[in-house]
């Protein structure tokens, strides 16, 4: 085989459509494209324009708020840690925190701190260092002869907000 006999496989390579090309291909003229209109030419943005009618998410009523400054939490729960204990990335009976868990490769953004939930199941016995714990995680941590210490970051607003 020789460099100028290589080819692709047919079929594999489909070529565009040629449009406005004649009577003949049945995409000549108007290219597929009707009549006239805003739509037959290029650029055209319409999405979500009623044709001057107040729009359908303007009629509809506003609801709830968005906190400005809310925090937002990066979710770990025990089952990713036991996979990592078992893969050998985090040692058993270390001292676990937002740093060790980015270095584990389990996060990749604290964000404003982490928050632990009981997804899965945990028998390693870990000292956890985290924002929040919901309260089947922190059940299923002491079982397994850990502690969750909460450093409430919740608390505590972020900077410039």
């Amino acid at each position: 085989m020789k460099l100028n006999e290589i080819s692709d496989n047919p079929g594999a390579r489909k070529a565009r459509t040629r449009v406005g090309r004649g009577i003949g291909s049945g995409l000549g003229k108007t290219s597929g494209r009707g009549q006239k209109g805003q739509k037959s030419r290029s650029g055209v943005a319409i999405k979500g324009f009623e044709g001057g009618q107040m729009p359908l998410h303007m009629r509809l009523p506003k609801r709830g708020f968005n906190q400005p400054n809310r925090l937002t939490y990066a979710v770990v729960n025990i089952g990713t840690l036991q996979a990592a204990v078992d893969a050998g990335r985090i040692a058993a009976g270390s001292s676990v925190d937002a740093a060790a868990l980015r270095d584990a490769g389990i996060l990749t953004h604290a964000r404003d701190g982490v928050r632990l939930l009981g997804r899965g199941a945990l028998t390693a016995k870990l000292d956890l260092v985290v924002a929040g714990a919901s309260a089947a995680a922190r059940a299923a941590v002491e079982k397994a002869g850990g502690t969750v210490t909460e450093t409430h970051a919740k608390l505590v607003p972020p900077a410039g907000a």
